[in-house]
C-alpha cells in the first residue's frame, strides 16, 4: 500500500489542484523498481522518442526550448516569407491519466518481455492507497489507473506512454518536456491544412487521453 502527500506546487495553494499527490512506497519497493528500471531501459534503443527531453540524463530544460527555435529559424532560412505557428499544451494529471493496459500494450509492442509488461501491469492495478494530510488518514482506495507520482519507475513509464505522439505530417514537429507539449508547424504559402490537423482534434489519441488543460493551451 503507498500513501500520497500532497505537495504544494506553489506558497499558496487555493485547492487540491495546487498540490502534487506525491507517492510514499517501502524502500523495498524503491529498489525492486529501480531494478526493472534498469531491465527497461536496456531493452529498449536509447533513440527512442528523441524529442522527448525529460526523465534522462545529460538533458536539460534548455534543450527543448533549443529543438523549438530550431525548427522555427530553420523554415525562416529555408522559405522566404513563411511563418510558423507554435502551439503550446500542458495536460491535467497527465500521471494519472495513463490507462494500464494501454501501456502494457505499447510495451510488448516495443519487444519489451512479456513478463515484464505483466509485472508492470499488476503493478499499476489493484493497488491500495491512502491519503495522508494534516495528520489525518482517508480510508484506503482501490486504484486501477494512472502512474503514481513519485515512483521510480513512474517517469519512465509515462515517456514511453507518450513515445508514439509525434506529429501526422513530415511538416510539423512535436517537441516534449514531461507532459509539457510544443506542436510546431511551418507554414509556407499560407497553408496551414497540416498544422490545422495536429491542431484541431486530430493529435494522437494518446495526446487526447491524457486531457489538455484548456486554461493552459495557447497558440502563437
Amino acid at each position: 500500500m503507498s500513501t500520497i502527500i500532497p505537495v504544494p506546487k506553489n506558497a499558496s495553494p487555493a485547492g487540491m489542484n495546487d498540490n502534487h499527490p506525491v507517492a510514499l512506497t517501502s524502500v523495498v519497493m524503491k529498489c525492486f523498481e529501480r531494478l526493472v528500471k534498469d531491465h527497461i531501459c536496456s531493452s529498449l534503443p536509447h533513440t527512442l522518442d528523441p524529442l522527448q527531453f525529460a526523465y534522462r540524463s545529460n538533458r536539460s530544460t534548455d534543450e527543448p526550448i533549443s529543438q523549438v527555435m530550431h525548427a522555427t529559424l530553420s523554415h525562416f532560412d529555408i522559405v522566404g516569407g513563411g511563418y510558423v505557428r507554435l502551439l503550446f499544451i500542458d495536460y491535467s494529471s497527465a500521471f494519472n491519466t495513463v490507462v494500464p493496459n494501454r501501456l502494457a500494450t505499447k510495451l510488448h509492442d516495443l519487444g519489451l518481455n512479456p513478463s515484464t509488461c505483466a509485472w508492470i501491469l499488476d503493478f499499476l492495478t489493484a493497488r491500495p492507497q491512502v491519503v495522508r494530510a494534516g495528520g489525518h488518514t482517508s480510508c484506503p482506495l482501490i486504484l486501477n489507473t494512472g502512474v503514481p507520482q513519485g515512483c521510480v519507475l513512474s517517469p519512465l513509464l509515462y515517456s514511453l506512454y507518450t513515445h508514439d505522439c509525434a506529429g501526422r505530417h513530415n511538416s510539423n514537429t512535436i517537441v516534449k518536456f514531461a507532459d509539457d507539449m510544443v506542436v510546431v508547424g511551418p507554414i509556407t504559402n499560407n497553408d496551414e491544412r497540416a498544422y490545422l490537423q495536429e491542431d484541431g482534434g486530430f493529435l494522437p489519441t494518446t495526446a487526447q487521453e491524457l486531457h489538455p488543460s484548456p486554461d493552459r493551451r495557447d497558440t502563437s
